[in-house]
Order: C-alpha cells, then sequence, then structure tokens
C-alpha cells in the first residue's frame, strides 16, 4: 500500500498480479481503469471502474468484461475520451454558472422591485424571454464549447464532489448581487420622475445586456485566457449572442404592448451596451491577472 504512489511499472505480472494491484488501489481510494485484450485480464477488466478493452486484438471475454471498447486499440484514444469526459463537465459546470447567476438577479429584482417603488420591473413575456436565453440558447452556446488541452493538466476530481464547487457557488451568489445592486440602482434613477415605459425598456435591455456580457465570462469559466481565444472554434456561441442581441433589439423596437416596450434612440443603445460591456472588461482583467500569476509561478 505504501509503495503504490511510487509504483510505474511491474515486470513479469501475472492475472492475478493485476487483479491485486486493482484491489489495493481501490482500498486506497483510487479512481482505476484497466486496459487489456486477453482472456486473463478479465477479472482486472471486470473489478476496475472502468474497463477497456480493445476492439480489434481483444477476445470476447475481455470485451465482455469491460465498459468501454476502443475500435481502434489506440491509448491515444483513451487520452481523449479523458480530455472530451472533463471538458463535457466542464461545460455543464459553466451552463449551471450562467443560469443560476440570472436566477439569482431575476428572482432578487422581482421580488423586491415593488419595494422600491417600481411593481413589475419585468413582465411575464420579459421573463419568457429571459428564461430562453437563459436554458436554450445558454445549452447551445456552452455545451458546444470545445475541448481544451488544459483539462489534461488537472488532478482528477473527487467522484462524491458536488457539480456545484465552493468556487462556482462564490461567483454565482457574488456576481448574481452585483447585477443585482447595479440594477438598483438604475431602478432608482429611473423613478425619480416616475417610471414611464421607455425608462422600464432601458432597465429591461440593461437587464438583458449584462448576461449577454456575463455569457462570454462563462465560457471563460474555470480557464485564465481570454474570453475571445478560439471564439471561431464554437462557431454556435457567435450564432448564440449574435441571435440574442438582434432577438433583444427587434423585440424592442417592435415588441410594443406584448413585451411592454418602446423604441429605445440610437444614443441610449451605445450607453447600454457600452456601460453594461464593463461585466466583461472585469472579467478579462481578473483573466489577465490569472495569466501573470501563472506565469510568475
Amino acid at each position: 500500500m505504501r509503495r503504490l504512489d511510487e509504483l510505474r511499472i511491474i515486470s513479469r505480472a501475472r492475472p492475478a498480479d493485476k487483479l491485486h494491484l486493482v484491489e489495493l488501489l481501490r482500498r486506497k481510494g483510487a479512481v482505476v481503469a484497466v486496459t487489456g485484450d486477453g482472456t486473463n485480464d478479465g477479472p482486472a477488466l471486470n473489478l476496475a471502474h472502468v474497463g477497456l478493452a480493445m476492439g480489434k486484438s481483444g477476445t470476447s471475454v475481455a470485451k465482455e468484461a469491460s465498459d468501454i471498447i476502443l475500435l481502434d486499440d489506440s491509448f491515444t484514444s483513451i487520452a481523449n475520451a479523458a480530455m472530451w469526459g472533463r471538458s463535457l463537465y466542464q461545460n455543464i459546470q459553466r451552463f449551471v454558472v450562467f443560469q443560476l447567476t440570472i436566477n439569482v438577479t431575476a428572482l432578487l429584482t422581482v421580488l423586491l422591485g415593488p419595494f422600491i417603488g417600481v411593481k413589475l420591473p419585468l413582465t411575464v413575456t420579459q421573463m419568457l424571454w429571459v428564461n430562453l436565453i437563459m436554458d436554450t440558447f445558454a445549452a447551445l452556446a456552452l455545451a458546444a464549447e470545445p475541448p481544451h488541452p488544459s483539462v489534461m493538466r488537472r488532478p482528477p476530481r473527487d467522484p462524491k464532489q458536488f457539480i456545484l464547487t465552493k468556487a462556482m457557488a462564490t461567483n454565482v451568489l457574488g456576481v448574481g448581487v452585483t447585477f443585482f445592486a447595479s440594477l438598483v440602482v438604475l431602478l432608482l434613477v429611473l423613478r425619480r420622475d416616475g417610471v414611464t415605459p421607455y425608462e422600464l425598456t432601458v432597465f429591461f435591455t440593461t437587464f438583458v445586456f449584462m448576461q449577454l456580457w456575463n455569457l462570454f465570462n462563462a465560457r471563460a469559466l474555470g480557464k485564465s485566457e481570454s474570453a475571445f481565444a478560439k471564439m471561431l472554434s464554437n462557431r454556435g456561441f457567435v450564432l448564440v449572442v449574435a441571435v440574442i442581441a438582434i432577438g433583444q433589439v427587434l423585440i424592442v423596437e417592435y415588441g410594443g404592448s406584448l413585451f411592454r416596450t418602446v423604441p429605445l434612440e440610437l444614443r441610449d443603445w451605445l450607453i447600454i451596451v457600452g456601460a453594461t460591456s464593463a461585466v466583461l472588461w472585469v472579467g478579462e482583467g481578473l483573466r489577465a491577472l490569472g495569466r501573470l500569476r501563472e506565469a510568475s509561478a
């Protein structure tokens, strides 16, 4: 048990040795994967958390005992599968963070809006559009993010770990409360002379564009590189961002009473887009600091 961490190669190993090694590793709390192609590998393949058999050269016994069959008998495929699996898990975490951030912001805004003099900050149809951004569009944008080789340099995660880590929860609460505080200040400024449909449209558009810029931060979650890095490698993300931005413009300009919106002046559009983009630039600054720390380490 003491030598397991230093063990790299065993010569003249028998099938019983492989099985004993898997047993010891499991008792030590390790997640064990075993590759094999022969009949004698069956017990070790079956006992491992993940058994990988060779599809071309493997025996039927090895294939039956395994969880995964490599069709090309290539160990590179194992590394690629691990990289895709880790990246997919990370993509799910990015989606969860983005969705919960919108939930926190929207929930606090709708609940506390009446207490600051605005009975209905966001209407039902506006919330439906926000939910469309939050669920469908965000899933399309973030789930298709291609794998990044850096995930292979990280230690394996605890299989019992909850998908929402402490750092993610801190991010959700910190960003969500910051967004809410900014929107409350905006509502207080808008209601000084009475809240008009034009001012509520400004509020609604500000809310959506804050989440749009935060989508870029969600894409870069867990990475220190810029949110714009390899942007064209995920064309689905670019398309979703374009659809959200164009959709918001169309809703504001032509939504009318259905969405409780009125057309905005070009000056206000530029102010909203420019002011809310601070969400992205703050994130880019933090990621730049992270790159500097990595370079100096």
